[in-house]
């Protein structure tokens, strides 16, 4: 997997201004802030935010990543200050299953995750027994089974917690849905384009990227109450670093809402 940097290039006298190589902060560095984030739409929320922290003497450097598993990983290591793709479910299994240090700093935006199909219009077409891919992130499962709940198709178990719900937490299920949950999220683009399975669940930033769009390609959504909120991750400690209070600060600012708002027409949702 490639990454990508985007940002000015650095002299060699310039430091990391959030990162100190041991996982802390320190103010007496230069104001350099260096983010991991997803393409579609975290890297070009913080390419907008990058000159507003500009005015502020924070150099914004944007690494961009195509999964989700390396930015916790470099974010842990160091080689980020930050990171902007994930949501606190997502997290919090991260940190359950590898130990992170991390802290939430601060909620973005929401990207309602979408049912499309290459075969049916509506929820309603789907037959007995369609097959529904679906990601393989146990984090997701309960965000994607609480959507086809809200939709009619299924109901999960009295009282279980639907951020963790599981496909053995389903009790009623009328038209035989087979649920598949075996797929990376990002390869979930890839089989909805060629026909695979009769409906597919992907979160809109993969179909942002790929030019599908949420709103008008999906059969059915998310709604933008959704708790699954996209937030700015740190290392431990890192949360109340002057640099890091400033990018949230931005990306919460009305300008940058805005741009959300009038960049993907509700695809994407700024959190108020």
């Amino acid at each position: 997997m490639k990454k990508f940097v985007v940002g000015t290039a650095l002299t060699a006298l310039v430091l990391a201004g959030c990162g100190n190589g041991n996982g802390g902060a320190s103010e007496e560095e230069s104001a350099t802030l260096r983010v991991g984030a997803s393409n579609v739409p975290h890297a070009e929320i913080l390419e907008k935010a990058k000159p507003m922290l500009e005015e502020q003497g924070i150099d914004l450097e944007i690494e961009t990543y195509q999964d989700y598993i390396l930015p916790n990983k470099d974010l842990d290591s160091g080689e980020i200050d930050a990171n902007y793709f994930q949501t606190v479910p997502y997290l919090e299994t991260q940190i359950a299953d590898n130990g992170y240090e991390f802290e939430n700093a601060g909620g973005i935006h929401i990207e309602p995750i979408g049912v499309y199909s290459q075969k049916y219009a509506s929820l309603d077409e789907l037959p007995q027994d369609a097959t529904i891919l679906m990601s393989n992130s146990v984090s997701e499962q309960g965000r994607i089974l609480s959507l086809l709940e809200v939709e009619g198709l299924i109901t999960l178990a009295e009282g279980v917690d639907k951020t963790s719900a599981e496909v053995s937490d389903i009790v009623d299920n009328p038209k035989n849905l087979q649920l598949e949950p075996d797929y990376e999220a990002a390869l979930l683009v890839q089989l909805y384009e060629s026909g695979e399975g009769d409906a597919v669940l992907i979160n809109s930033n993969y179909a942002i990227d790929a030019g599908i769009s949420p709103l008008e390609d999906s059969i059915a959504i998310e709604s933008s109450d959704s708790p699954y909120v996209n937030i700015i991750t740190v290392r431990a400690g890192d949360e109340d670093n002057e640099n890091v209070k400033a990018l949230v600060e931005v990306l919460t600012s009305q300008e940058i809402q805005d741009f959300i708002l009038e960049e993907w027409g509700g695809s994407v949702v700024p959190v108020d």
